[in-house]
């Protein structure tokens, strides 16, 4: 927890010389998530305070920070700050897709990926302390967005494997904040041997050109790296930007106990080509994809992180310059 003087001290420095037209600054928070609390938030807010006008309002449940998101966009304000972790920065995002009004992030989360792809630090002080620098130069940019059935997404999706562990992580939520990185080994470990060695559900990927395969996890990117084990970034898929205006993505044919522990060699080795493993297809430069059942059952799915669901079909489209946003 960062002491109490540092944060003050931040507002405090950055108001000496505050411009008098501060701009409107909304920050949703979610209470929930891993490293935040009523004392955080407070001191969080009281520095921005020095460079901007700030309201801060808790979510209190599910799709709260698309709500809260979307007012914020129609009242006016000049930038919404989603602080929790990349659950709700997509909330925040389903929100504001589509208007003017920028998205920006504080890491509130156990992995923030989004909010590193934006440049933001993953430290709570010196992302605080960021936030507040940029209000001197104010430079909201456009990025993408992938949609996906009916949600949108920052960076990632997953179906298969990922997701179901996701689904685990998300169901209890004590254990996550607690073990963090080290929790997802776990319900990835349990998950693949009970579920993914005898009988996974299997899909079928169809690109817009025709072109197929066949597996049993798929992993689509809107940007890259797809995620964070601890301090170490996974780079799956190549070719993946946040403004790039497609999408790229693997397919794991197989999960096998001889194939797994080469797939995660290469997920966490820095010189490692997950493309380059014999039961993996890579996709890439693509606007769109069709992922389907191809056993009948339902797979689950998960967006930035989150599982949203289970589904027979996943059908995903570029969404071009569709989010502002502001870092």
């Amino acid at each position: 927890m960062p002491p109490i003087d540092t944060l003050e001290r931040l507002g405090e420095t950055f108001a000496l010389d505050a411009p008098t037209d501060r701009k409107r600054m909304l920050v949703i928070v979610n209470p929930y998530a891993t490293t935040v609390s009523d004392r955080l938030k407070n001191l969080v807010v009281y520095a921005l305070q020095g460079r901007y006008e700030v309201d801060a309002i808790d979510t209190k449940g599910k799709n709260d920070a698309t709500a809260l998101a979307r007012e914020a966009a129609l009242e006016g304000y000049d930038v919404v700050v989603a602080f929790g972790g990349d659950g709700t920065v997509n909330e925040a995002a389903n929100g504001l897709h589509g208007s003017d009004t920028p998205l920006s992030c504080l890491p509130g989360g156990a992995t923030n990926v989004y909010a590193r792809m934006l440049g933001i630090p993953n430290d709570i002080v010196d992302a605080t302390e960021h936030l507040l620098r940029v209000a001197d130069d104010f430079r909201p940019r456009k990025v993408d967005l992938v949609q996906v059935n009916d949600r949108v997404f920052t960076f990632c999706a997953g179906l298969g494997l990922d997701a179901a562990v996701t689904e685990r992580v998300d169901r209890h939520p004590r254990l996550k904040r607690r073990f963090g990185a080290y929790y997802f080994m776990y319900a990835g470990l349990e998950i693949f041997t009970t579920r993914y060695i005898a009988r996974p559900p299997h899909m079928e990927v169809e690109l817009p050109d025709g072109t197929t395969f066949a597996g049993v996890t798929t992993l689509v990117q809107n940007a890259d790296p797809y995620s964070y084990f601890k301090t170490i970034p996974l780079h799956l898929a190549e070719g993946a930007a946040l403004d790039s205006g497609n999408v790229s993505g693997v397919v794991l044919r197989r999960s096998t106990p001889t194939i797994m522990p080469g797939v995660i060699f290469r997920m966490l080795a820095p010189n490692a080509r997950l493309a380059k493993h014999r039961a993996v297809d890579q996709f890439g430069g693509i606007d769109g994809l069709v992922v389907r059942s191809t056993d009948g059952r339902e797979i689950p799915l998960q967006v930035d992180g989150d599982h949203i669901g289970d589904v027979t079909e996943a059908r995903f489209s570029i969404l071009p310059q569709a989010l502002t946003v502001v870092s």
